[in-house]
């Protein structure tokens, strides 16, 4: 079975080898016809401490690391604005 691997943008980078994920999808709306944002955020493990907060990254599913991480850093997208 493959690993789901999601986009998103780094909103904390503040723990040590943990980043926090945004990840937004798009959706029409049933009834209005509408298309919705929604967004949802993911703790991914980060061996290096290489994602600042504003990079756009790739994370992978993976086993459970701690009690909320299941997601491990593929590869930084784009920089962030410093």
């Amino acid at each position: 079975m493959p690993k789901r691997v999601l986009e998103g943008v780094v909103v904390s980078d503040k723990n040590d080898k943990t980043i926090v994920v945004k990840v937004e999808r798009r959706l029409r709306h049933p009834v209005l016809k509408k298309t919705v944002r929604l967004s949802k955020k993911y703790h991914a493990h980060d061996e290096k401490n290489t994602a600042k907060t504003g990079d756009v990254v790739r994370i992978e599913e993976t086993r459970p690391i701690s009690k909320q991480k299941r997601w491990t850093l593929l590869e930084t997208v784009a920089a962030g604005k410093a």
